[in-house]
């Protein structure tokens, strides 16, 4: 667990400082982007002026979040000399923003990935916590600063989503009195539930479909793949996010140890989604292939044709399982 030292250097960071650019990682997830919002509410509310940028657009399913349509494209971005990356594991992660990070005069990392490489001058990262919005709050509680409802719902989704809604074995006592906290400050849980998790689009809903008839189980069943090609996705009309919890779907089958999602990318490029349930590491199969992520959850990129990425992460997860 992050030491109180490290809460007060970030505390101490911020209050000697002005202007920052806020962080969150390419590809942007409820975690990294609920943080990174918090975070950016968290500052301006000290005076402090704030940005809040990622390399791609927020998706809509979290557009609705307070300080959302604020975040901006890292062409549009201020730049401002102070960085702090949020949820970012590597600088990979960044994507197009790196070159802000790359031009601070100053940088901080603040996340909870176990494979994170200290990748900033300064870096606070806890992988005891659920999501990185448990440190986001931390930090609030430290600089005692009176939490809001906006800040709360933002940290709210956070948790929630790094979490599976609270179910994911990620989930500690200490997430669940944060999250009751947040609820106390005015946090929306039942609307936060209802956007995220309860409501989706007939067009993705074709995309499951089409996910679904994809996949295949290998070792008795302890390894379900499935993959989406572009070709299938524009078939669907869904977007690029509505694959977010296809992965899920493979992990659900009473069988499945470890799913893989392969989703296409690009020409010959690849986007490998890996769960487990109780035993293997998916993060440690990441690792290897350049990317992060946790024990149970994780991925990495690929190149080539889809038959030999297929072939590659099945043998991966054989030898995980082994």
């Amino acid at each position: 667990m992050l030491q109180q030292r490290e809460i007060d250097d970030l505390c101490a960071f911020i209050k000697a400082r002005d202007g920052f650019t806020i962080i969150a990682h390419m590809s942007p997830d409820g975690d990294t982007l609920g943080s990174s919002l918090a975070l950016l509410w968290l500052l301006r509310k000290l005076g402090k002026q704030a940005e809040a940028v990622c390399a791609d657009p927020a998706p809509s399913m979290y557009a609705f979040l307070p300080l959302a349509g604020e975040v901006l494209l890292p062409s549009k971005a201020a730049g401002y000399e102070n960085v702090i990356a949020v949820d970012c594991a590597d600088k990979a992660r960044l994507g197009k923003a790196v070159d802000l990070f790359e031009a601070a005069t100053a940088t901080y990392n603040i996340d909870h990935h176990p494979t994170n490489d200290a990748y900033a001058r300064h870096n606070a990262v806890d992988p005891s916590a659920a999501a990185t919005g448990e440190l986001i709050y931390r930090l609030a509680q430290s600089l005692c600063v009176q939490i809001e409802a906006d800040f709360a719902s933002c940290l709210y989704a956070a948790l929630m989503t790094d979490t599976g809604n609270f179910a994911y074995s990620n989930t500690t006592g200490e997430t669940m009195r944060i999250a009751g906290d947040l609820l106390d400050a005015g946090a929306d849980g039942y609307g936060l539930n209802l956007r995220i998790y309860r409501s989706t689009s007939l067009e993705r809903l074709r995309l499951l479909q089409l996910a679904i008839a994809n996949i295949r189980l290998y070792r008795e069943g302890a390894v379900g793949i499935t993959s989406l090609s572009r070709a299938e996705i524009e078939e669907s009309g869904a977007h690029d996010e509505d694959t977010e919890g296809v992965v899920d779907c493979v992990r659900d089958i009473e069988s499945v140890e470890i799913a893989i999602f392969i989703k296409e990318n690009g020409s010959n490029g690849w986007k490998i989604s890996l769960r487990s349930k109780l035993m293997a590491d998916v993060g440690a199969i990441a690792a290897q292939m350049g990317g992060g992520g946790h024990a149970r959850a994780a991925g990495y990129s690929a190149r080539g044709d889809l038959i030999a990425v297929w072939a590659d992460a099945l043998r991966r997860a054989e030898e995980a399982l082994a």
